[in-house]
């Protein structure tokens, strides 16, 4: 059938409970996964579907492009064999409470074999989830070798440079019960302002409660895991960890504007030196560019500030972002730990990171942190020291900061973070 020619082919609404079927369940935090149930987000067969939005976040829009240009077939069903995951994860503790992970599917990278009985049966059953390994290069990390800074151990980091990696990547679910709860406002509230505030693109948040998860259009994240799988999550072995936010000027094309590349790449370097040391490394790289404002945002601001009367000023940092955007940070840290939880992660021993945010976050996660890695000075860049120097006076963490200074910027409600 030609699609481009049938425009009047007849539609399946979703937005209101139909005569047919009911979906499978979903029992969030559930012990097992036969218990939780699958999340099924296909449109193959409609009366299936047991959640709000579709498959691959905000690349499901490129998806039904390609179905409406003729280049995809509407029904078909991925072949799935040998994609299973290269390392095996959990199931930890944390995957059964429902409060400890509300945006991942937990079972989101075994789910051809915890509901292979389902699959056989017909039911379009998808990853979340996938987890291959790899080799990484980053000039830097060449660098480090050549100044004595790092050594090949030829296990986890190469002669070459090249850094073995265990790469998992993690598109979003959301149970809206545990979000809700996470954010401490009503349910009801948010699915209405989720649908509000996506034009209406999703009804089902307003006339389906009987559909508690929900797939959002946005990006999700990577994980990098240096050493051994088995050790991440496992308290006898340490752990170093960075959680760092896309900026994609400074970390793909080097931009010196921010510190973001070199403190990338400052938390792989902490990660290579504990999986040589006989722990474990992990790097969380989440898509939410500019804060999650956006990058035509972020250049916004940028020209703002170089072009305010005196020019580039730590004292003006925060008020140029939040004169354009209204706030100054939309990243929501209250979902970073989710990730880490399902690592099953209790104790990071080395954070790269100097925001109040991430450490207070993962407090009320239940993940403790030991000690907190500021960036060395040189490796901030010369032209980034306007935003190095508002965090620090408003607040932002340092080995030396003055007593105080972190409760006077919660205090603020600054959005302080690297």
């Amino acid at each position: 059938m030609d699609r481009k020619k049938t425009p009047n082919r007849h539609i399946v609404l979703t937005s209101h409970p139909g005569g047919g079927p009911k979906p499978l369940s979903i029992l969030w935090g559930a012990a097992s996964a036969a218990d939780r149930g699958p999340v099924i987000g296909t449109v193959t067969t409609p009366t299936h579907r047991n959640v709000i939005g579709t498959h691959s976040g905000s690349y499901g829009i490129y998806r039904a492009l390609a179905v409406a240009a003729g280049r995809l077939d509407p029904d078909h069903v991925p072949d799935l064999t040998n994609t299973a995951p290269v390392d095996a994860i959990g199931p930890h503790p944390q995957w059964s409470d429902p409060d400890r992970i509300v945006s991942i599917d937990p079972w989101g990278h075994r789910c051809t074999e915890v509901f292979a009985d389902l699959i056989a049966k017909g039911y379009d059953i998808r990853p979340t989830i996938a987890v291959t390994r790899a080799q990484i290069f980053m000039p830097e990390l060449k660098a480090a070798m050549d100044a004595g800074r790092l050594r090949s151990d030829n296990r986890v980091l190469l002669p070459n440079g090249n850094a073995r990696v265990t790469k998992i990547a993690l598109e979003p679910v959301w149970h809206l019960p545990g979000i809700a709860r996470r954010f401490d406002i009503d349910e009801t509230a948010l699915r209405r302002d989720l649908f509000e505030f996506t034009g209406g693109m999703y009804p089902e948040l307003v006339t389906r409660p009987d559909l508690e998860v929900f797939l959002p259009p946005i990006g999700g994240m990577t994980v990098y895991v240096f050493g051994e799988m088995e050790r991440v999550g496992n308290v006898r072995y340490p752990l170093a960890c960075r959680v760092h936010d896309e900026c994609n000027g400074s970390d793909v094309f080097g931009s010196d504007i921010c510190t973001c590349r070199p403190y990338l790449v400052h938390g792989i370097e902490l990660c290579i030196e504990m999986a040589q040391a006989g722990g474990a490394g992990v790097i969380v790289y989440n898509r939410k560019e500019g804060r999650a404002l956006g990058e035509v945002t972020k250049f916004l601001v940028y020209n703002a500030r170089k072009r305010q009367e005196g020019g580039d000023r730590a004292d003006q940092y925060f008020k140029r972002t939040e004169c354009i955007a209204g706030v100054q940070d939309m990243r929501f840290q209250e979902l970073m730990p989710d990730v880490l939880n399902w690592l099953g992660i209790r104790r990071i021993d080395r954070l790269a990171s100097m925001s109040d945010m991430k450490h207070g976050a993962l407090a009320r996660g239940g993940i403790e942190v030991v000690e907190r890695i500021p960036i060395p000075d040189d490796l901030i860049p010369a032209d980034a020291r306007v935003e190095m120097d508002a965090k620090v006076a408003a607040g932002y963490y340092t080995p030396d900061a003055p007593p105080g200074a972190d409760e006077l910027a919660r205090a603020k409600g600054r959005g302080l973070q690297d």
